[in-house]
């Protein structure tokens, strides 16, 4: 068996082609630079990322894959599901030695375990865009706290920008400690040395609220109360068109 140790970046995995391909010696398994190796291995081999290795690797996939199938190896890496990386490594490395794109052949294992994993991803962005919900700040910030299955913050922010382009906002991810600022110019990353104020609820302290935000957070409870027909509550749908995983960030779901 060969092992293979890299940074877990995307661009550490395309460098792992190169080497592999250079070397003529393809892993049988991914891991992070520092975790214990499996007892029994032949070879180990650490990478190191190379931003010009990396990018002569995705000038070949570019070659060999159409957008959607570029879009399937970065969406599907944002799983973090566990050994997604080798699976991509294999998905690369056959769409690389095919004479045609194998990214519609849905009879290999691993296209269609990529297109799977794919269009999960893709339905925790369009959940994550669907249940945000934004608190106005004292500087008038607008702040969602967002704590995402798959780590799709980096899918969303075309829209929210094209969405909410004349303010300033801050998307943040509370499960992976990381967010995404946009000051009505562009969006910088931002992570913080200490813990944020809201806590795991994602709820700012009253004294850090615009002064008309808890008055707006009142109306959407009581619109949303409204709504609700009593005869009619079905839990078993409502949980399925609106996961109890988002309820902690959900104002409406929240007392008061």
């Amino acid at each position: 068996m060969i092992v293979c140790t890299y940074d877990k970046t995307f661009e550490g995995l395309l460098s792992v082609v190169f080497e592999a391909y250079s070397r003529k010696k393809f892993p049988d398994k991914l891991l992070a630079e520092g975790e214990p190796l499996p007892l029994f291995y032949d070879e180990a081999i650490s990478v190191s990322t190379d931003p010009e290795k990396s990018e002569r690797v995705w000038n070949g996939l570019e070659k060999k894959l159409s957008r959607g199938g570029l879009a399937f190896l970065t969406q599907s890496w944002l799983s973090e599901l566990p050994e997604v990386d080798l699976l991509l490594f294999r998905y690369i490395r056959k769409n690389l030695d095919a004479p045609v794109s194998l990214e519609l052949n849905f009879g290999d294992p691993d296209v269609l375990e990529v297109s799977q994993i794919w269009k999960k991803v893709g339905q925790e962005k369009s959940r994550i865009i669907q249940f945000a919900r934004f608190q106005k700040t004292a500087d008038n910030t607008y702040l969602a706290v967002l704590e995402p299955l798959y780590n799709v913050l980096p899918l969303t922010l075309s829209y929210f920008k094209e969405r909410f382009a004349g303010q300033c906002w801050l998307l943040y991810d509370n499960k992976r400690k990381y967010g995404y600022y946009y000051d009505m110019k562009r969006v910088s990353e931002v992570r913080f040395e200490q813990e944020p104020l809201w806590g795991v609820c994602g709820k700012l302290p009253e004294e850090l609220l615009a002064e008309d935000e808890k008055q707006f957070q009142q109306l959407w409870k009581s619109y949303f109360k409204s709504l609700a027909i009593r005869e009619r509550l079905n839990p078993k749908l409502h949980r399925q068109h609106l996961p109890a995983r988002f309820w902690k960030y959900l104002t409406e779901k929240q007392g008061g």
